[in-house]
């Protein structure tokens, strides 16, 4: 069985912005694969955040050409431009594109969702076939109104559907019943990325394990995505592995999928990225 993270970031264009993930000015690929390959990660989803490193759709795709059986991206652009709406159809041309994640970060990205700028997006992506994953806890209903109104649409939730990092304590996971209740469309995944963020204790981290096999149940595994968003993990791959992808949290019962055969990348029923032939 492959194990495949479902989010890590790329970046070359000084620090980030992000005061969580590690402050250093570049994170390339080279870093990714030394440290993958020393925590048993066979690949990983790149998620290029351009807030960071404008140019970071490109810089994840360099690291496809470079690695197609080790990368595949996520990729993102800019919502609220015209223009943009012409690049869905033809998105997944690109090297190593699965489909798009958004953060709608920020006072006026985070009122997308429901006032109506982003609306164009869903029908679109479900004519293009265009999976699209998002940081979607402050607009759970919006999701849940989206998945039934376009049941052909792969919608991802990113981060366990758990807040921004600087929630408090008893914010981070107030809005659990809201996300559990998404599984039910068969349309909704789960990225079950930074887990150890929002625990209070050390490795390995059991105070989130009851609440990680309750999202685990509720989605399954064929829609659930182990990753760690590393760059802001407070401990290495193999930690994150070992930890949520089933030899704690889900030590009972059925594994998490991680991936289908050799050379292959997949997420929530995507198309096989990274396949080598």
């Amino acid at each position: 069985m492959l194990i495949i993270d479902a989010q890590i970031h790329l970046w070359n264009a000084g620090n980030p912005t992000s005061p969580w993930h590690r402050q250093i000015p570049a994170y390339l690929k080279d870093d990714a694969l030394k440290e993958m390959d020393a925590g048993g990660v066979d690949a990983a989803i790149l998620t290029p955040h351009t807030p960071w490193d404008p140019n970071a759709n490109e810089l994840c795709m360099e690291a496809v050409r470079a690695h197609p059986d080790r990368f595949a991206i996520l990729g993102n652009f800019p919502l609220d431009k015209p223009e943009s709406r012409a690049l869905v159809d033809t998105w997944k041309q690109r090297p190593g594109m699965l489909g798009c994640r958004f953060t709608f970060i920020g006072r006026e990205q985070s009122k997308w969702p429901t006032d109506g700028t982003v609306d164009w997006l869903w029908p679109a992506a479900e004519r293009a076939g265009l999976p699209i994953a998002m940081m979607a806890a402050n607009f759970l209903p919006k999701v849940a109104e989206v998945a039934q109104r376009h049941p052909n649409l792969k919608l991802i939730l990113d981060h366990l559907g758990r807040p921004r990092g600087d929630a408090s304590p008893g914010e981070r996971w107030a809005n659990l019943p809201e996300v559990l209740a998404l599984a039910k469309y068969p349309n909704v995944a789960m990225k079950a990325t930074g887990a150890p963020s929002y625990s209070d204790q050390p490795y390995p981290f059991r105070d989130i394990h009851d609440n990680l096999r309750r999202l685990y149940d509720a989605f399954g595994p064929a829609r659930w995505f182990w990753g760690t968003d590393i760059t802001r993990m407070p401990c290495p791959w193999a930690s994150v592995r070992d930890a949520v992808h089933g030899r704690a949290a889900l030590a009972e019962g059925p594994r998490p999928r991680a991936g289908h055969g050799p050379g292959r990348l997949r997420l929530a029923g995507m198309d096989t990225i990274g396949e080598t032939t």
